[in-house]
């Protein structure tokens, strides 16, 4: 009974001795601590300092939402087509397209394609009470037909004295070579201007086209897009809704489409 009491004593004693150096060490860490910060006072600061700073570049990598709907928002009063639609088909150089051969309308002296005939007709008819001369000049026309024409303006800039290739650089800025031209699909039209009148009256014509479907097809300043020098007599169907959103935010064709499949539509 004698040891087994002395045990229960020693072993408080070695517990009070654990605790009072556990104090100890508290105490000892809060006075170095306490010193530090006393005799160092920049330490907290700039610890202080890189708390705040973290905060602020977690904050501002997190996506703004008010930028993003104005991301989203820009794209909102796009029309609601596609980029796929058949009035929007695009062809230039860089995209070659085959025979199409459209169902076909006579309208006046050309044909069209036979959806797009009576919008034809109206725009024909506001032109008029613009330029009471106003006629249609050039519609559908086959592949065969554009090579046939192309060919023929090359062979009479080289009478002229050109090279072939001055005379097909000279030749491609106004006519297509086969298969990058739009009469190919039938949705577009050349509207004569009389003479001497061109910049004025065209440009009115112009301003009419999108009511009824049409755009400008190859306007000043864009040729650097287009690939074809400024035509005042040119017109390209696209629909009201895409001729008018066009016109609005000064578009030709290829950005247009481009904007719709940025958008992925």
């Amino acid at each position: 009974m004698k040891h087994a009491k002395h045990l229960r004593v020693k072993r408080k004693s070695k517990a009070k001795k654990i605790g009072l150096t556990i104090l100890l060490l508290l105490i000892l860490t809060l006075v170095i601590g306490g010193t530090v910060i006393y005799f160092r006072p920049s330490l907290l600061k700039n610890l202080l300092s890189h708390v705040q700073v973290s905060s602020q570049v977690s904050s501002s990598t997190k996506p703004s939402s008010s930028k993003f709907s104005e991301l989203t928002s820009s794209d909102s009063d796009l029309p609601k087509v596609s980029s796929a639609d058949w009035n929007l088909v695009l062809v230039n150089r860089d995209n070659l397209q085959g025979e199409k051969m459209p169902s076909l309308t006579q309208v006046g002296e050309i044909r069209v394609d036979s959806r797009i005939a009576e919008n034809t007709r109206q725009f024909l008819a506001a032109a008029q009470t613009v330029a009471p001369g106003e006629i249609l000049i050039s519609g559908y026309r086959s592949r065969a037909e554009q090579e046939e024409l192309y060919n023929e303006n090359v062979a009479a800039e080289e009478a002229k004295g050109l090279s072939h290739e001055e005379a097909v650089s000279a030749v491609q800025k106004q006519i297509q070579i086969p298969g990058a031209s739009e009469h190919q699909t039938g949705l577009a039209i050349d509207m004569s201007v009389p003479e001497g009148l061109e910049d004025e009256l065209a440009a009115k014509i112009a301003q009419l086209a999108p009511q009824y479907g049409f755009v400008l097809r190859y306007p000043e300043g864009k040729s650097n897009i287009t690939g074809v020098d400024f035509e005042h007599w040119h017109y390209r169907y696209v629909g009201v809704e895409n001729a008018q959103y066009m016109q609005k935010h000064n578009l030709v064709l290829e950005e247009y489409i481009a904007l719709l499949k940025a958008a992925e539509k």
